[in-house]
């Protein structure tokens, strides 16, 4: 994990079957999409559960760097610090 920075994936419970069950995933990524792409190689069936076929983040997921949600910030190009938490927080419906 060189050159870039060691931050927290936050995978919920619904998507842990994508990961080998992991409750999070350690990477380097210097921002939100590098942390994707490491994403991508490592658990792909995870990254899709993410991202659709283009690369864009799926309307029903969000993404929080700590506690802000990128869409607030840079979205993808949102710049990862040494210990950043990435949750990835799917959105909940019902009725």
């Amino acid at each position: 994990m060189s050159g870039d920075t060691a931050v927290t994936i936050q995978v919920p419970g619904a998507l842990r079957d994508c990961c080998g069950g992991a409750l999070q995933v350690l990477l380097s990524a210097s921002n939100v999409r590098a942390a994707l792409e490491e994403l991508e190689r490592r658990h792909p069936s995870l990254y899709r559960s993410v991202c659709d076929e283009t690369g864009t983040v799926r309307r029903h997921v969000n993404l929080f760097v700590n506690t802000s949600n990128v869409r607030d910030r840079e979205g993808l190009d949102t710049a990862l610090a040494p210990g950043d938490v990435v949750t990835i927080l799917p959105a909940i419906s019902g009725g």
